[in-house]
């Protein structure tokens, strides 16, 4: 069936180019540093990277409905290629400065606040094309492969390091999102009339407070994500363990990850989504307290399974509620504003995490931060069924009228 030919093009794209970002994540600071010689350019590329995304609901409103087809996703691939061949290409011929990891960062991050969002809504089209509900199950996969790669792709890229590969890695990713956009040739999306209105991600909410709530909770979890990797990494060094911690906690949460996507269909067709992303980041906020009461490598990994297989529950839910209810601009719309509220967490959270751990310790950063993703997890389930007791009360103020009417016709309204 094309529909699955389609699907697994666009996975195995999208995870082969998301494993080459782990190595690079390892391999570029090492170079930026040996190029340089400066600690603050290390996080220059990523940094800016980071401002495209983050501003794409203003500029990118008309440029994400141009990315409806594989064709389109491709030439995309290319900018992206050429950014991050730049990096390389530079220190190759020793010409590598702040200038060139800012320029590299800017042209990368322009690519992906439409090529990411793109890819999503591409798959989600092609979920449609495939069956009922494929199209929240792509999603879920495409989020499973990404949190694979992330468990996965650091380990892989600190051996190739320890080679000798640490140059041959900033082309290794080069060459996975130019073959991952090959890959994608011949997708094809649900395109809009030429002269449809484009809708804003503001604008594409309206009617779905689901959509809302589930990303100020995904958001929350967002920003108090930085006390997991970093946390775990600051005890394992304080503790002459270094590595140990975050090892076990990424693995576990990889192992998690993959578990919860296995069953995630099953689960999202049976309950709500709003009530089940609430139990989702609960559960990882009881996790990430568990881990700053009871933190041994064996207790973390567990956590980390459990934190992993929920939250993937989570992500699910709400990609179900996008796909059900919107279809060609306005699901692009939604996946792009997704993708801004799950980088400007992250980049918020990753910011001012290393004065948090440094000022509360490690593990009182861990207990804070699962208390803070849980309260907000709960909080938006009250505040959403509340919600909706004041939208359905004059409703039912009415038919008691009517039925009171109906027994006791003289009495007056």
């Amino acid at each position: 069936m094309r529909a699955r030919r389609d699907a697994l093009f666009l996975l195995a794209g999208g995870g082969s180019a998301d494993l080459a970002l782990r190595f690079t994540q390892v391999a570029l600071p090492l170079v930026v540093l040996q190029q340089t010689g400066s600690v603050a350019a290390t996080g220059l590329a990523g940094g800016c990277a980071g401002i495209p995304v983050l501003l794409s609901p203003w500029w990118a409103r008309r440029a994400r409905q141009w990315v409806d087809s594989g064709a389109r996703l491709a030439m995309l691939a290319v900018v992206q290629a050429v950014a991050l061949a730049m990096v390389p290409a530079a220190a190759m011929l020793d010409l590598l400065h702040a200038w060139v990891l800012i320029a590299s960062g800017l042209l990368l991050g322009c690519g992906d606040a439409l090529s990411g969002p793109g890819r999503s809504a591409l798959l989600a089209d092609t979920g449609d094309r495939w069956g009922p509900d494929r199209a929240v199950l792509l999603l879920t996969w495409q989020d499973g492969v990404r949190r694979v790669g992330m468990v996965v792709g650091a380990p892989a890229g600190a051996l190739a390091v320890a080679a000798g590969f640490t140059d041959e890695l900033l082309w290794v990713e080069a060459v996975a999102v130019l073959i991952a956009g090959l890959l994608a040739i011949g997708v094809t999306g649900e395109r809009s009339p030429a002269a449809a209105p484009v809708p804003s991600i503001r604008g594409s909410l309206a009617g779905r407070p689901d959509v809302l709530y589930g990303w100020i909770v995904r958001g929350t979890g967002c920003l108090t994500w930085f006390a997991f990797p970093l946390g775990l990494s600051v005890i394992g060094a304080d503790r002459g363990w270094p590595g140990v911690y975050v090892a076990a906690g990424m693995s576990g949460y990889g192992v998690g990850s993959v578990l919860g996507t296995v069953v995630s269909l099953a689960v999202v067709r049976r309950f709500s989504p709003a009530p089940l992303a609430t139990l989702a980041w609960t559960m990882t906020g009881l996790c990430w307290i568990g881990m700053g009461i009871w933190t041994t490598p064996t207790a973390v990994a567990a956590l980390a399974v459990l934190s992993g297989a929920t939250l993937v529950l989570g992500i699910a839910a709400i990609s179900r509620v996008i796909t059900r209810s919107s279809t060609g601009a306005e699901r692009r719309a939604l996946l792009s504003g997704q993708t801004v509220v799950v980088n400007a967490g992250s980049s918020a959270g990753l910011l001012v995490g290393g004065s948090v751990i440094a000022a509360a310790g490690a593990e009182n950063t861990l207990i804070g931060a699962g208390c803070l993703t849980a309260a907000v997890a709960v909080a938006v389930l009250v505040l959403r069924r509340n919600a909706a007791a004041v939208e359905s009360a004059p409703c039912q103020t009415a038919e008691h009228v009517r039925r009171d009417r109906d027994h006791h016709p003289g009495r007056a309204a």
